[in-house]
């Protein structure tokens, strides 16, 4: 057990690695609509490569971090039942819908999309849209981001096997932590307090 908890360790450090990456997608999202708009509003120039590059960075962003969401435990939950049970109980619902319900589902997209994005890629299918984008990177991420959910369920069912078994702690348990916002207000204050000092 104790080398699988050491793959569900790699695993959650990668996922937390590409989650933390992929929340700058959302920068140069803001920025490419940014530009978008400044350029079809002042010069009357648009492209639907812009918009293409905003709905694909989009889907990049929900693929890539749907690991991450998990890892975090913020997925969408309905607690009717689980909430009155003990927190063994909790886990074992958990394992279940891991085993029956999320890697039934995530393995089926992997399989369907895969042959999707091969299709693109040996076609090297554009978009419909005159002066759209490649299509194929779109299409590869929807494997990608099953691939890494995927993994990420792996590391939960080895972390809630471990937490029953007594070898690790409750992977459900919330840390609480500083969020990005208040991250960089403390670090703007140290900054500020070394500049004054």
């Amino acid at each position: 057990m104790d080398s699988l908890l050491k793959l569900s360790r790699w695993i959650d450090a990668l996922t937390e690695r590409v989650g933390k990456t992929a929340i700058w997608l959302v920068l140069v999202v803001v920025l490419v609509s940014t530009g978008n708009a400044v350029l079809r509003y002042t010069l009357n120039y648009s492209s639907n490569a812009f918009l293409e590059i905003q709905w694909y960075l989009f889907g990049a962003i929900f693929l890539a971090c749907s690991g991450y969401t998990l890892m975090r435990n913020e997925h969408v939950r309905i607690d009717l039942i689980a909430s009155k049970l003990s927190k063994r109980g909790q886990t074992w619902i958990d394992i279940l819908g891991i085993l029956f319900f999320l890697m039934p589902m995530a393995f089926t997209i992997l399989i369907l999309s895969w042959p999707v994005f091969m299709h693109a890629f040996a076609a090297n299918e554009m978009s419909n849209s005159p002066g759209g984008l490649i299509m194929w990177p779109v299409r590869l991420m929807i494997p990608v981001g099953f691939v890494l959910l995927i993994m990420q369920g792996i590391s939960e069912l080895i972390k809630r096997i471990g937490f029953l078994k007594g070898l690790c702690p409750d992977p459900t348990e919330k840390v609480i932590a500083m969020t990005a916002e208040e991250e960089l207000a403390a670090i703007i204050k140290a900054r500020k307090e070394k500049g004054e000092a």
